[in-house]
């Protein structure tokens, strides 16, 4: 019998979807990064799962999932996150996103509002244009030919030994190459590249990202949202952090010390433990089309009734 924390499958619209489940009670939809796949959440899901129904896809074009010549942009992500919940029978998710899993959170709960009861966004993409140059050069013309041939066979134990003896140093600028040695090593498998470069070239170009929510970023005030970032983040800047506070001015924002692109790897209880006290005292959004649509119309300046899930002036 399979074990609820290891792979099952699912076929959708003719691809297989890799995912994991495990738990019972409200649901949590895991989204991993760019490279990574659901594994990612390992040292996280047994403990999540003592109080949520958890779920954690490989996201299309990563790990088990299939990788074909498809739609990698965000919405077409959250399209497959609304299909993967609907074969699952799930209604309504609060969703957690890791860097490109946070843009594809912030997109899934902006078109699928009514399914969505909080987001939790870790190291997110999607708050400004600065990334590190490594994802930038995916979008460089050629890129494609020099990671298969840096991924070559004979290359492949060097350097991915390599990056794993660099981050045991210990350093700030290090600290994350354990990660990446797995991503390079993912990154071998012709699919998967062209699933990553298609995936970049939605979002950003060699200057950095240019897709970002900011410009909607008010609506969060009628959802919960938690932010969670690494001091040391070397891929993408703690000071995005900032940037959702500054934009979703009730968003609850934390910062941890000694952590770098992957804070929920680097200090797993704490994530756990912050993430289950934002559920516990955050009750889910309840999506009401009036107070969406006078917040639509006004921008953040729209006054909402805090007691009734009426507008207090609809216009």
């Amino acid at each position: 019998m399979t074990s609820p924390a290891e792979l099952q499958y699912v076929v959708l619209h003719g691809h297989r979807r890799a995912y994991r489940m495990m738990g019972s009670g409200p649901a949590l939809l895991l989204l991993h990064g760019l490279g990574c796949d659901s594994s990612t959440w390992s040292t996280v899901i047994p403990t999540l799962a003592e109080h949520y129904t958890v779920i954690a896809p490989d996201l299309l074009g990563h790990g088990e999932s299939d990788k074909p010549n498809a739609d990698y942009s965000l919405g077409g992500y959250a399209n497959g996150m609304r299909d993967l919940l609907t074969i699952l029978r799930i209604d309504k998710v609060t969703v957690v996103g890791h860097s490109l899993g946070g843009g594809i959170a912030m997109q899934f709960a902006y078109q699928y509002p009514e399914r969505t009861e909080r987001v939790c966004l870790i190291s997110t993409g999607g708050l400004g244009p600065e990334v590190t140059p490594l994802i930038r050069f995916l979008t460089v013309p050629g890129s494609g030919a020099l990671l298969g041939a840096v991924t070559a066979r004979p290359l492949r134990p060097v350097v991915s030994g390599g990056l794993r003896a660099l981050s045991r140093i210990g350093l700030p600028l290090t600290r994350d190459l354990g990660e990446v040695s797995e991503i390079y090593q993912n990154l071998s498998d012709p699919g998967m590249r062209r699933a990553v470069q298609r995936v970049t070239s939605h979002v950003l170009n060699w200057r950095g990202q240019y897709v970002t929510m900011t410009d909607r970023a008010y609506l969060a005030r009628l959802m919960p949202m938690l932010v969670l970032w690494g001091r040391q983040d070397v891929v993408i800047p703690v000071s995005h952090a900032g940037t959702a506070s500054a934009y979703a001015t009730n968003s609850e924002v934390h910062v941890l010390e000694k952590s770098g692109h992957f804070p929920h790897k680097d200090h797993p209880e704490e994530f756990c433990r912050l993430v289950v006290e934002f559920i516990a005292t955050n009750k889910p959004a309840n999506y009401h089309r009036g107070r969406w649509r006078a917040l639509m119309r006004s921008g953040d300046q729209a006054v909402l009734d805090p007691v009734s899930d009426a507008p207090a002036a609809a216009g």
